[in-house]
């Protein structure tokens, strides 16, 4: 397997609602890391787009192959993945892979997702979709609900008084939103405090509005680069060093873990395995906090703090920049946004950027290698990549 370099990145940015197609987003993504990585467009061999939603946002299908005609190049193979929130990291995966086995040279990631043109009732439908539609969906349950299940059950399990884990969760959400507030591609640009989160309406209990993420419209794009071609195109190299991808079926099938997320927990030694590093060597990530208890469960299970210890690891401020992990500095699905599709890219588009150090006053000093972690549906796919200033 070759070296790989994610050579340029590109992201629009990221709003409640935007005028422009998903296809029309792509393209200026894809634009923007065209440009950055020195090609022209006619240098793309392949690309790989994720989406989730099109069909039901816009009535549009094959965004992936509009995009390809959009920026010259028709006629490349062009595919579309559908992971949930996950689709733009199994994109972005699989790009590289095939860059690493030697069959392309250079091809281009991307997402796009205009989920909040839908409106609330049917995105809420739509991203229940993920969820099993025979047995969640139609007893009611939503992805609110379900991490507000998981938030009783982590309570529970660890011991942790409910109105001391809201707290908690409330400080993990004022993190988001003081990142989002300097990162000027953000959604959400506004601070927020820990009493705003408790002024908020409830939304399926412990969960109040300020502890859940938006509904979002971007996109993002990578280009990813054989070694050999990137020497010639850069001289601030990004290398993609480990990969993983897990898969689990629905929320009862996985009892046993709960409110651990066991694909992740595979997902992840995949991508520490392959890049020969622990989750103490790793500087910055970008994670699914499509929730505040998201982040909790995700810190732990990638193993950056021990099971039930999360919580209080936010609270001391080990999460912030300068603590333990620097962690969501671009404001994280809470703040910058959720566009499903362009999500798992645009953690990419971050942590490249982080380890160029280009990210201003949210950049995190000297920081060696970053991780991208990207949960679709209820922990159906789980998608962890790692990068490497150099």
């Amino acid at each position: 397997m070759r070296k790989v370099v994610a050579l340029g990145v590109g992201m629009t940015k990221f709003s409640g609602k935007q005028d422009k197609t998903a296809v029309e987003l792509l393209t200026e993504a894809a634009m923007d890391a065209i440009n950055e990585s020195n090609i022209k467009p006619k240098d793309i061999q392949a690309m790989f787009i994720g989406n989730a939603l099109s069909d039901f946002c816009e009535g549009q299908g094959q965004p992936h192959a509009f995009a390809a005609d959009a920026l010259g190049i028709a006629g490349i193979p062009a595919n579309r993945y559908e992971g949930a929130c996950a689709s733009g990291s199994a994109a972005a995966r699989d790009a590289y892979l095939w860059v690493a086995s030697g069959y392309y040279d250079i091809v281009l990631a991307g997402g796009t997702e205009t989920a909040a043109k839908m409106g609330t009732p049917l995105a809420t439908r739509t991203f229940a979709m993920f969820s099993d539609s025979r047995y969640e969906y139609a007893s009611g349950l939503t992805f609110p609900g379900v991490f507000g299940m998981l938030t009783n059950l982590y309570s529970t399990r660890y011991g942790i008084p409910m109105e001391k884990l809201k707290r908690q969760l409330a400080q993990v959400s004022v993190n988001s939103h003081y990142y989002g507030a300097r990162n000027p591609k953000a959604q959400f640009q506004k601070e927020i405090s820990i009493e705003d989160v408790f002024n908020g309406i409830m939304v399926a209990y412990p969960l109040q509005l300020l502890d859940c993420c938006p509904f979002t419209d971007g996109a993002a794009a990578v280009v990813f680069a054989s070694e050999e071609k990137a020497k010639k195109l850069t001289n601030k190299p990004v290398s993609v060093v480990g990969i993983g991808q897990s898969s689990a079926g629905n929320l009862a099938s996985q009892k046993e873990y709960l409110p651990r997320l066991r694909a992740r927990e595979i997902a992840s030694k995949q991508a520490y395995d392959m890049a020969g590093v622990k989750p103490q060597d790793i500087d910055v990530i970008e994670l699914h906090d499509c929730f505040s208890t998201a982040t909790l469960i995700a810190l732990e299970s990638l193993g950056f703090f021990e099971f039930g210890k999360a919580a209080e690891a936010v609270e001391k401020g080990k999460t912030k920049i300068g603590g333990k992990i620097a962690v969501n500095p671009s404001g994280g699905l809470k703040a910058k946004g959720h566009p499903i599709g362009a999500t798992g890219v645009a953690q990419v588009y971050e942590i490249a950027r982080q380890l160029r150090g280009e990210c201003g006053e949210r950049q995190v000093e000297g920081a060696k290698y970053g991780m991208t972690d990207t949960l679709g549906g209820d922990g159906g796919t789980i998608v962890n990549l790692i990068l490497k200033k150099g």
